[in-house]
């Protein structure tokens, strides 16, 4: 079975791509929360926090580092909020490590 995400970041299935450089990929939620909700994912299929090695922290290191670009490039003044589910308890829909920047409203807490 494929890996949807890695099928976006592949270009075989079409998204609407907010940023991308050689490891990761931004590209519009098909199913919003919030006005701006984008998905933020690494091109390496992993699937899931509790899969990172030791060998994924510059990876994870640098998503984060590119946040600040990204909230610049949607135009995000007031705030936003990343979100990572883990495993099925948590709703992790699709296997392959991704997280939701959710921004455009004010975001409750606790989120359900």
């Amino acid at each position: 079975m494929t890996c949807v995400f890695c099928d976006i970041s592949k270009k075989i299935i079409s998204s609407n791509i907010v940023y991308e450089d050689e490891r990761i990929l931004v590209f519009k939620d098909l199913n919003p929360q919030a006005p701006i909700h984008v998905l933020i994912i690494p091109k390496k299929h992993i699937s899931s926090v509790d899969e990172l090695k030791e060998d994924d922290k510059n990876l994870i290191g640098d998503i984060f580092l590119k946040i600040n670009k990204i909230a610049k490039i949607l135009g995000c003044k007031n705030g936003y909020r990343i979100v990572n589910n883990c495993g099925r308890d948590a709703r992790q829909s699709v296997l392959h490590l991704h997280f939701h920047f959710l921004a455009g409203r004010l975001l409750k807490w606790p989120p359900c």
